[in-house]
C-alpha cells in the first residue's frame, strides 16, 4: 500500500491517558496529560510535558513533586473533564468526586479511585517550546491490592487501562499478543507459563 507523506506532527501513538495530581497542604490539582512515559530504568524516571500556562504547570515547578495516576474506562469521562476544565476556577477533585489521599514519600495528593499511582519527583526542567518537560524520578508506587496476585506479579490486564490516540480515548480491552521475549521463548517455558495460567484458572481465575 502507498504512503502518503505529511509535515512533522505529534502523531506518535498509543498514549497513556493519565490524571497527574499536584500540590501541598494548601493547594491541590489534577491536570489530564498524555504526553508521558519512561524515560530510565535505573533510576526508575518518568516525565511529563505541560504547558506553562496550564494551572498545574507553576504548581509543579514550585513544589518539585507530583503522583501519575493511571485512569480506567470507568474513569475515563473524570479524565477528560479534568483536562478541559482548569483549576484556576473549580476544585477538581470536589467537582468529579475523586478522593485525594497522602502519598507516601511526596506532599502532594494521590487520587485514591485510580488503580496505580506512581509518585514522581522533579529532578529537571527543560523548556522545549510549546510545553515544558518535567523530568522526574520515581519514588514509590502504590497499586489496589486486587491487582496483585499471589506471586506478586501486577495484573494489569484486570485494570481496564485507557490510552490515547490522536485525540480520542481507547479502552485496553484486547488480550496480550505475548508477554516480553515470546518471540524467542523455548517450547519448555512456554509449557510452564501454559500450565501456571491453567493452575491459576483452577485456584480461582486469577490470571488470563
Amino acid at each position: 500500500m502507498a504512503k502518503k507523506h505529511f509535515k512533522a506532527g505529534d502523531i506518535l501513538a498509543p498514549l497513556p491517558a493519565v490524571m497527574v495530581s499536584c500540590g501541598d497542604k494548601k493547594v491541590k490539582n489534577i491536570i489530564t496529560i498524555a504526553w508521558t512515559g519512561i524515560i530510565n530504568s535505573d533510576p526508575p524516571m518518568t516525565y511529563i510535558s505541560v504547558r506553562k500556562s496550564r494551572y498545574s504547570h507553576d504548581i509543579i515547578e514550585k513544589t518539585g513533586e507530583f503522583v501519575i495516576n493511571l485512569t480506567t474506562e470507568t474513569l475515563a469521562k473524570k479524565t477528560d473533564w479534568a483536562g478541559v476544565k482548569s483549576g484556576r476556577d473549580v476544585d477538581k477533585f470536589k467537582e468529579l468526586e475523586l478522593t485525594p489521599v497522602k502519598a507516601k514519600n511526596l506532599s502532594c495528593p494521590m487520587i485514591k479511585e485510580c488503580p496505580v499511582n506512581i509518585e514522581c519527583r522533579v529532578t529537571e526542567i527543560r523548556e522545549l517550546g510549546s510545553h515544558d518537560m518535567f523530568m522526574a524520578e520515581i519514588v514509590g508506587l502504590n497499586i489496589d491490592e486486587e491487582l496483585i496476585d499471589e506471586k506478586g506479579r501486577f495484573m494489569f490486564e484486570n485494570a481496564h487501562l485507557i490510552s490515547y490516540v490522536h485525540g480520542e480515548y481507547y479502552g485496553l480491552k484486547s488480550k496480550p499478543l505475548g508477554r516480553f521475549g515470546y518471540s524467542v521463548m523455548k517450547p519448555k517455558t512456554k509449557k510452564r507459563i501454559a500450565r501456571e495460567k491453567r493452575d491459576a484458572v483452577k485456584k480461582g481465575g486469577t490470571k488470563k
